[in-house]
């Protein structure tokens, strides 16, 4: 009886192995991607926060001091808010800077946390998955509008003042959850092996704890 017990045993553990090195096998390498891609995004977020404070500021002096307000700087000013969002979103969201409540999930024993944890995370993928839908479908009807005052100067190529597409700016919005999406798939696998292995080693994030020390 003891040596079958064993031998499940032993068989159980080698099940468990396999799944956690397959896990591992997908998780290392998407954990990487994300890095870069979370790290071109900041980057360009950063950027365009920039441009849209100074966008503003440039608005305020026309409008207020020399009471001649231009025609482009707000539109632009969104443009570069909705980028912003979309690219520095799922930096937030792999980092857990979403407004979210952990009370009952600190008040539940581990694993059972952990189970919680990764329920939700499901949750969120679906809505997310249909937020991609929503956004897809958005961005395919902006092509059918131009922006009321963006415009490209582009008389060196024979094109005159062209003007943007509304699907441009709507793009921000696919773009940002498909990167959410796959920090949702990275974090999903973390709390797979979370709830398998507590102390397995998983990748760390390390522009996470860089800009935590800044």
């Amino acid at each position: 009886m003891a040596t079958r017990q064993n031998t499940i045993r032993v068989g159980w553990r080698r099940v468990v192995g396999r799944i956690m090195a397959a896990i591992l096998l997908i998780l290392r390498p998407l954990a990487w991607i994300n890095t870069i891609l979370l790290r071109i995004g900041r980057n360009i977020a950063w950027v365009a926060m920039g441009l849209m404070v100074l966008i503003i500021v440039l608005q305020v002096c026309f409008r207020y001091l020399l009471n001649n307000a231009l025609p482009w700087p707000d539109e632009a000013a969104r443009f570069l808010m909705l980028w912003m969002t979309g690219l520095i979103a799922p930096s937030a969201y792999r980092w857990g800077g979403f407004v979210s409540i952990d009370l009952v999930k600190d008040m539940l024993p581990a694993w059972l946390g952990q189970l919680v944890t990764l329920i939700l995370l499901f949750i969120s993928l679906m809505v997310l998955v249909v937020g991609l839908q929503m956004g897809l479908k958005h961005v395919a009807s902006g092509w059918l509008f131009n922006s009321s005052s963006l415009k490209l100067p582009l008389e060196a190529f024979g094109l005159g003042l062209v003007r943007v597409k509304l699907a441009w700016m709507y793009m921000s919005l696919p773009v940002g959850i498909v990167m959410m999406i796959l920090v949702n798939i990275e974090l999903t696998l973390k709390a797979i092996i979370g709830l398998i292995d507590p102390s397995a080693e998983i990748p760390a994030d390390h522009d996470q704890t860089v800009i935590s020390a800044e």
